[in-house]
């Protein structure tokens, strides 16, 4: 018997869409993460980018839990001396709840390329409609 290894040729890639109306942030971007990088198949590598395409919709519609809309703190920095800034979860989620669920998303993606191309597949949409019906397929359909 031989080791399988998995080629650029036997990924297929399919489209998941993930309503998050009630989910936990944290619960919803693990799985999110999860399809991006294709841990859910069979022919997982760690060197192949063999992940999913996700539509997630009703984004503006995610749970904390506890303080956290209170305490959780996004920063980034400017470059410059004295250029840290803050800003609170409940002010991010207001100004953009995509922003929020992208930011906790991409941190458990992988920190290269591979990583940024897993990305590149995530779409996020505030409200419930989204604009890949034609690449979805439903249940019933081949």
């Amino acid at each position: 018997m031989k080791t399988y290894s998995t080629k650029a040729g036997d990924i297929k890639r399919e489209w998941h869409v993930v309503d998050a109306r009630d989910r936990k942030l944290g619960r919803l971007a693990s799985e999110i993460a999860t399809l991006l990088m294709g841990k859910h198949k069979p022919i997982y590598a760690p060197h192949l980018d063999v992940g999913d395409y996700v539509v997630v919709v009703n984004a503006g519609k995610i749970r904390v839990t506890g303080r956290k809309a209170e305490q959780k703190v996004y920063y980034r920095h400017s470059g410059y001396p004295g250029g840290l800034r803050s800003t609170v979860y409940k002010e991010a989620f207001a100004r953009s709840p995509r922003y929020v669920l992208e930011h906790a998303v991409r941190g458990m993606l992988p920190k290269n390329s591979r990583g940024e191309a897993m990305f590149k597949k995530l779409r996020v949409y505030s409200g419930s409609e989204h604009l890949h019906q034609a690449q979805v397929k439903e249940k019933g359909d081949n």
